[in-house]
């Protein structure tokens, strides 16, 4: 028997009063056999900040200096 390994992933977004309708797609996949179904709220996102900070904290004792020949931005 012949086995492979198959992975579906859907991201949905679901409006006040709406309920979760699975898509045609995913239950044509859905075989005999062994499945795990698995749902879980999607943590928010947040916002990211971009930092150097760790270039500057990545110099050792011995680098300080180096690249003070180079022209500042």
């Amino acid at each position: 028997m012949e086995k492979e390994l198959t992975t579906l992933t859907y991201e949905i977004e679901l409006k006040p009063g709406e309920k979760l309708n699975l898509p045609e797609s995913i239950l044509e996949n859905i075989t005999t056999g062994r499945w795990v179904i698995t749902i879980q709220q999607k943590a928010e996102e947040l916002e990211s900040t971009r930092s150097h900070d760790g270039f500057f904290n990545g110099y050792a004792p011995e680098d300080e200096g180096l690249y003070d020949d180079y022209p500042s931005r």
